[in-house]
């Protein structure tokens, strides 16, 4: 019996080795369609700026069965394992797998070799996607032809007129605009300027698409095209992660061996890229509040730690110092830990008690995390701003607190509570996970994705009828 056990254990550690390997190529390459949207409340604009409601899409095998023997466009502004280009890599191997013929360009190239380039592109090429120079004539051949072209990004909308040029008005009644920017400084007329002319755009939060919508009217003097609200989510991977006990609880023990964190102690964390604008720092003075405010009160916790996922160790920035000398200064060294960036989060996500969400100004587009959070119940201590608003249900599935320094207090106050409050904690880390597969889950985006591309299709050949 104990050979069988030891065996047992031993086959597990395997499994669980090649599970992450696995998941750490298909987070990293994304194979399959990873986004989801709100079945509930879907909404578009269209060109006269009055607000309609989508029709509710029935269940199918394949919701995107019509897209087969399509040519589609995809215009990326760049190729690398950020979220844009890789969402787009997504749709396109959700589209091949319905046998749509797939064309991808890329804008920004780089003379250089780039192993990252290199390893996506090839990955494209074996699943079928084909890949042409942005400025080359078959990319001009593939536009004029598509049934479908998809600019990825704001940035994108500047390879129109540089290669399509007096053929531009040909294209744009087929195109449909996937923005995912949230930032000021994207808003330009050089980007921009066609936005109004196609088929559609689709934007990742209802938060996002009314910024848009304001921005461009206010700054730009121009109005949105019939604009459809797509929320992202998980993948299929992911969730199988997240509801595996066992790979969970082996996940959680390496992890917190790694970091030196026991398993009775409470975990924060912050998983982003390291920079002002995702909120870091008041995280962390929040965090150092909420120490104090433990002592003071003299309330019985487990030891409170913070992790932040997304350090760059081989390139720190001024701001990234700055928050390695505030944990010096207030010798807090022992209770946070920071872990290098990568694309495999599923083993914090599952070491980890509570997620903090602190994008900062506008905050979040979406914020993919969230929900990838909320698949391994984990409640969500969030700013009141962005996407993250159309996620977390305060009170229910997480805590809101706001942004800026304003929030550095409350935040510190849910952190205590969550400490304080065990059951609270737990509670909504259910509910997350009950709202990610009731709103959140892969086969949301493929019907939703489905009546955007039929819309868009249909006004392009009522649009050749007339």
């Amino acid at each position: 019996m104990g050979k069988q056990s030891i065996g047992w254990i031993t086959f597990q550690k395997k499994w669980l080795l090649m599970l992450l390997v696995i998941f750490s190529i298909s987070t990293a390459i994304v194979f399959v369609i990873r986004a989801a949207f709100d079945s509930c409340n879907r909404h578009y604009e269209d060109t006269g700026g009055q607000i309609h409601v989508a029709s509710q899409i029935g269940s199918i095998a394949n919701p995107l069965d019509f897209m087969k023997s399509k040519i589609v466009l995809l215009v990326s502004h760049e190729l690398s394992l950020s979220g844009g280009p890789l969402l787009l890599m997504e749709l396109a191997f959700l589209l091949r797998s319905v046998g749509a013929q797939v064309v991808w360009i890329t804008i920004q190239r780089t003379i250089e070799i780039d192993e990252v380039v290199y390893s996506l592109e090839h990955k494209m090429l074996d699943r079928g996607v084909q890949v042409f120079p942005a400025r080359s004539q078959e990319a001009l051949d593939t536009a004029l032809k598509a049934d479908l072209v998809v600019l990825n990004t704001a940035v994108s909308g500047k390879w129109l007129d540089a290669v399509m040029k007096e053929d531009v008005p040909r294209v744009l009644p087929k195109v449909l605009w996937w923005i995912h920017e949230m930032r000021g400084h994207y808003f330009k007329m050089e980007y921009v300027k066609h936005l109004p002319l196609v088929a559609g755009a689709m934007i990742d939060s209802h938060t996002t698409t009314e910024y848009w919508k304001n921005r461009t009217r206010e700054r730009l003097g121009i109005k949105m095209p019939e604009t459809y609200v797509v929320h992202l989510g998980n993948s299929k991977e992911l969730m199988e992660v997240a509801e595996d006990s066992v790979a969970k609880r082996i996940l959680r023990e390496h992890v917190r061996e790694s970091l030196g964190v026991r398993n009775e102690d409470l975990l924060f964390a912050i998983i982003n890229s390291v920079s002002r604008g995702k909120g870091q720092d008041l995280f962390l003075r929040s965090f150092y509040e909420s120490l104090q405010l433990i002592q003071e009160k003299k309330v019985h916790v487990p030891s409170l730690h913070a992790v932040i996922v997304g350090s760059d160790m081989n390139a720190q920035t001024k701001f990234e110092r700055e928050l390695r000398n505030f944990i010096i200064e207030k010798k807090i060294q022992d209770r946070v830990h920071f872990v290098n960036k990568t694309l495999n989060v599923a083993p914090y996500l599952a070491a980890v008690d509570v997620l903090v969400q602190n994008s900062q100004a506008r905050g979040e587009c979406f914020g993919r995390i969230t929900i990838e959070a909320m698949a391994f119940q984990l409640p969500i201590l969030g700013t009141a701003a962005g996407g993250t608003v159309e996620i977390v249900v305060n009170g229910s599935t997480g805590l809101l607190h706001p942004a800026g320094k304003e929030g550095v207090t409350p935040l510190a106050k849910n952190i205590v509570k969550f400490a304080t409050h065990v059951e609270i904690r737990l509670t909504m880390g259910k509910r997350g996970y009950e709202r990610v597969k009731e709103m959140f889950m892969e086969h949301h985006m493929a019907l939703r994705i489905a009546s955007v591309l039929k819309k868009v299709l249909q006004k392009e050949k009522s649009r050749s009828r007339s």
